[in-house]
């Protein structure tokens, strides 16, 4: 069902920087790419005929394109490389799409006061599943920093120390049994620190529920006090499907930032025809993350 709520966050999903009013714009490169520049990729569907080489910094250069010896299954059709100066390789990912980001390639992420090389590899078939990005700091020797899965949009920003900040769009826990498209979702942001992606969205959490979040505008239109009225009177899920997602989307958001009052709260305002159930469910799926939120749910 594409209501106006879905679709409202599946195209903010997909293509809107998450926060725009309240976060700074998204970073753009300083170092090989210019930002706006076409991205260089190879795609194994529609099949992309060029092949592209780039040179990074310090004697590195990448070279993408179709791979000679893919098996013909799509999945490793296209892959980059990354060539130190004596022609060796030292970096390589493979997928049915990969794309090197020249918006990104430039930035430093780790804060070692270096530049890294990013690169968007699709590993899931085309079913835009399965996208990531490649973070690869080339000092004082290659070695991939870490990859950052797509599930949602991603955005990149600076803080005031111009530090890298991640937001990321990531799955909430799903009672729908519903496709990837129409699962609820909701923001995780991530700080770089020793080299490693560190979950630090109760940092920013005063940003998602301000009052300049479209995420809250929008929380608080489909949970009104009327529709929420007609879900607790609901005898399914599907007779309120949207405030029934946003109010998954809101309580998961809760529990991100460590708010366990607030979820509780939330998952409370579900109909009571399920409401047992539905609380089980969400348990089940954060018991491992958060035990404790996971613990009073299930009293």
């Amino acid at each position: 069902m594409h209501s106006r709520f879905f679709a409202l966050f599946t195209y903010l999903a997909a293509a809107v920087p998450a926060f725009a009013q309240t976060a700074p714009p998204p970073v753009l490169a300083n170092g090989v790419g210019q930002g706006g520049e076409p991205a260089i990729a190879c795609r194994a569907y529609p099949k992309t005929a060029e092949s592209f080489k780039r040179k990074l910094w310090d004697g590195y250069e990448i070279s993408l394109g179709h791979a000679a010896n893919a098996a013909g299954g799509g999945d490793d059709e296209c892959t980059a490389a990354i060539y130190n100066a004596q022609t060796r390789v030292v970096y390589r990912t493979t997928g049915f799409n990969v794309t090197f980001d020249q918006n990104l390639t430039g930035q430093d992420f780790d804060g070692d006061g270096h530049p890294e090389a990013v690169f968007q590899t699709d590993t899931g078939g085309g079913n835009h599943c399965c996208w990531q990005y490649n973070i690869i700091s080339l000092y004082p020797k290659p070695h991939k920093l870490f990859d950052i899965a797509q599930e949602g949009a991603v955005q990149f920003e600076k803080d005031g120390d111009g530090k890298m900040v991640i937001w990321t769009r990531v799955e909430a826990p799903d009672v729908f049994g519903s496709p990837m498209a129409g699962r609820p979702f909701a923001e995780r942001i991530y700080r770089v620190k020793g080299g490693k992606m560190v979950d630090s969205t109760p940092e920013f959490c005063a940003r998602i529920f301000g009052p300049n979040s479209r995420y809250l505008k929008e929380w608080n239109l489909e949970l009104s006090p009327q529709n929420l009225q007609k879900l607790a009177s609901a005898q399914r899920i599907d007779d309120e499907e949207d405030t029934a997602r946003a109010l998954l989307e809101r309580a998961y958001q809760h529990a991100v930032c460590h708010d366990n009052d607030a979820a509780l709260s939330d998952l409370n305002l579900w109909f009571a025809a399920s409401r047992a159930q539905t609380r089980a469910d969400f348990a089940r799926q954060i018991k491992d993350e958060f035990p404790v939120l996971a613990g009073r749910l299930t009293q």
